[in-house]
């Protein structure tokens, strides 16, 4: 197979459960993650982990654990950037490939996965307490607005809280003073990218049980009340976005709860559709991406992957 096998698709796409199967097909290959969001602690539910994903049944029946990377490192409330992304990246793939196992990297950050894929050069951003304190209290959308004024790449996926908007234009902002060419590689890997490609009805239907089931049957709202008992601030919560957005608006008395469902899933309905956006800005930019049908049975998309590897 490749150096490197990628697996990215939008939300409720089931690309976890393509990754573990193909992992458990190849024998010796383990996961790193690119989601955003699933590196902290805690955040289970809400971050759609799944770590059950990760157990799977082989048809002699023998169960296995396919080995992860990247979820859980980080603690809830903190911060989590691409460069550390890209640096954590870098260390589980030589761990992995030293040990000669096959790395697959599997997730719906679309900046994460094109830093590595493209090979960007990041450094870390320090604090621009100026800049914050002079964008202060500026909508969204001009936020957004601004932030899509700058040439060089940026994550434009999840940037949906102001205070999110403002750490993007942050970094926009160190590069440019900096001059720093991002374009000067890190390690250029061979990678064979497969994207699964999900009906827009369908990721919506998707999209819409599970957040049902999250609520009524997972107890989401348990979980983020938990997070906010622990000593998490309700700012640091609402800044990851999504489901700990507007849970966290709610349990503070901020809006209903009929308020919070309805805004919550034409947010990750919004959420989705940026993700295939930015991964059809991917291909245009260079990055090959291999798109399956996702409605095909996991072990036809597991084939799939590896009659394209077998001819890449």
């Amino acid at each position: 197979m490749n150096k490197l096998i990628t697996i990215l698709g939008p939300t409720a796409c089931g690309k976890t459960a393509v990754a573990t199967l193909l992992a458990a097909r190849l024998g010796a290959a383990e996961i790193i993650s690119a989601d955003s969001r699933q590196v902290f602690r805690g955040m289970d539910i809400g971050t759609g982990k799944d770590l059950k994903d990760y157990e799977v049944t082989r048809p002699d029946g023998e169960t296995v654990k396919i080995p992860y990377h990247l979820i859980d490192i980080a603690p809830a409330g903190s911060k989590y950037s691409v460069f550390e992304f890209q640096r954590d990246f870098l260390r589980a793939y030589e761990d992995i490939t030293t040990r000669h196992q096959q790395p697959i990297l599997c997730g719906g950050t679309g900046l994460y996965i094109e830093s590595v894929l493209r090979a960007y050069k990041l450094v870390e951003v320090p604090v621009n307490v100026e800049l914050r304190e002079r964008l202060e209290g500026k909508s969204l959308s001009e936020l957004t607005t601004l932030l899509a004024s700058y040439k060089r790449l940026h994550n434009t996926t999840d940037v949906d809280t102001a205070r999110r908007a403002i750490r993007a234009i942050e970094i926009e902002e160190y590069y440019r003073e900096h001059h720093i060419d991002e374009t000067e590689p890190f390690p250029q890997l061979e990678s064979l990218t497969c994207g699964l490609d999900i009906p827009r009805d369908l990721r919506r239907e998707r999209i819409t049980a599970r957040l049902h089931h999250r609520l009524e049957q997972e107890d989401m709202l348990d979980e983020v009340k938990r997070l906010l008992d622990s000593g998490i601030a309700a700012d640091d919560l609402i800044s990851y976005g999504l489901e700990y957005r507007y849970l966290t608006q709610h349990l503070i008395g901020e809006i209903s709860y009929e308020e919070m469902v309805r805004q919550l899933e034409i947010a990750i309905h919004q959420f989705a559709k940026r993700q295939m956006t930015y991964f059809r800005g991917m291909e245009r930019r260079g990055v090959k991406i291999h798109w399956i049908d996702a409605t095909r049975p996991r072990t036809e998309i597991v084939e799939e992957i590896l009659k394209a590897g077998s001819n890449n």
